[in-house]
């Protein structure tokens, strides 16, 4: 198979769809690679790293497009993309289709099969391909929140950890998932008062054992998020619904309550945010002010830091880029259920049901289109 890795295109986007060790798995196992040049660059790779890794080197995105069988991206394909997509065509990557309704139409109108990392599964039903970029934003998000508290950056001037004599700020993590825990390790090792609120009871528990009670876990309720949410000097949106809308948990009244100077860091905000008053950022303009509280929702917050982000994300996604390229796509989804469950779009039809229904569109099985 003819795999094409284009250069990301979203504002600062640095990270690469596969590293040139990446490629050289996929022409060991003969594959050919071709890569946009300086694909790479913004990871730190060189072309002459991918030529040496057995890949070709395309003068453009439209070579790449052009002769790929399948296009393997990090960020979900711009406007200018979409119309390079073809019928019988390919496109492994994030999507976040849910909040994304243009993108979605672009997707369905040029009859490409689109399978999104968000939604690949794993036999413990988890989400194998989010795990790394998770973390990674879990563990970014209690940094970007550190310095939006700076005063300079329309903050309360509190520093995260405190000193002593000065108490700590206090640090709200809603949702116990990936994102969660690793923003909790974060503000836990900065010294941080920190509360993590999650509707899973169970998961409380894994979670108050794993700190040794240095953290306060709270049962998830709206009056809970409001009580905790309104003492924050920062809090964290940190929540997931496979393949849905992210649910508006923090309303524009509580908002409006919150202290002066306070931050909230939506990591929710690719599926359309948890915050109400949340709107979609850039590295470029990353925050925003809403009576008086720090937004801080940039959609690829791990783009700001590619080289990790883009070799944490590449030995989640080599082995099933590898599946895909071995057995043939069709083959691929009808032997593996977790790659059905990426499975997004196909020829025409929305194939995911929480996508679906997030869209208004009508769901269409897999099965059925086969069969079709």
């Amino acid at each position: 198979m003819l795999i094409g890795v284009p250069k990301e295109i979203k504002n600062h986007e640095y990270r690469a769809g596969l590293v040139p060790d990446s490629a050289k798995e996929l022409v060991r196992a003969g594959h050919q690679v071709l890569v946009e040049s300086q694909a790479g660059a913004g990871s730190g790779y060189s072309d002459v790293d991918y030529e040496a890794a057995g890949a070709q080197i395309a003068a453009n995105a439209e070579q790449v497009f052009a002769a790929a069988e399948m296009i393997v991206k990090v960020k979900e394909p711009q406007v200018q993309e979409c119309a390079l997509l073809r019928p019988g065509q390919t496109l492994f990557t994030y999507l976040h289709l849910a909040p994304d309704p243009d993108q979605a139409e672009a997707l369905l109108e040029s009859g490409c099969t689109a399978i999104a990392y968000e939604t690949v599964t794993d036999e413990e039903g988890r989400l194998p391909l989010l795990t790394p970029m998770s973390e990674v934003a879990g563990r970014m998000s209690v940094q970007v929140g550190a310095t939006s508290l700076h005063k300079a950056e329309g903050g309360r001037g509190v520093l995260l950890g405190g000193v002593p004599g000065v108490e700590p700020a206090k640090v709200v993590i809603i949702g116990g998932g990936v994102s969660g825990t690793h923003a909790a390790q974060m503000a836990v090792g900065l010294g941080a008062n920190v509360t993590v609120l999650d509707k899973n009871l169970d998961r409380l528990k894994e979670l108050d054992v794993a700190f040794n009670h240095r953290i306060t876990t709270v049962y998830s309720t709206s009056a809970a998020i409001e009580k905790h949410a309104l003492d924050a000097d920062l809090v964290i949106g940190a929540v997931l619904i496979p393949g849905a809308a992210a649910p508006k948990l923090v309303t524009k009244e509580m908002i409006a309550q919150m202290k002066d100077g306070a931050v909230v860091v939506d990591i929710a905000i690719d599926q359309g945010g948890c915050f109400e008053t949340s709107h979609a950022t850039t590295h470029d303009d990353p925050t925003f002010i809403v009576d008086g509280v720090v937004h801080y929702c940039v959609a690829n917050m791990p783009g700001a830091v590619a080289r990790t982000s883009s070799q944490a994300l590449n030995n989640a996604t080599l082995p099933f880029i590898l599946e895909l390229a071995n057995k043939g796509i069709d083959n691929a989804l009808a032997e593996n259920v977790h790659l059905r469950n990426g499975l997004n779009v196909k020829a025409g039809h929305v194939t995911h049901k929480a996508v679906a229904e997030a869209l208004g569109k009508p769901f269409q099985a897999l099965k059925l289109i086969a069969a079709a």
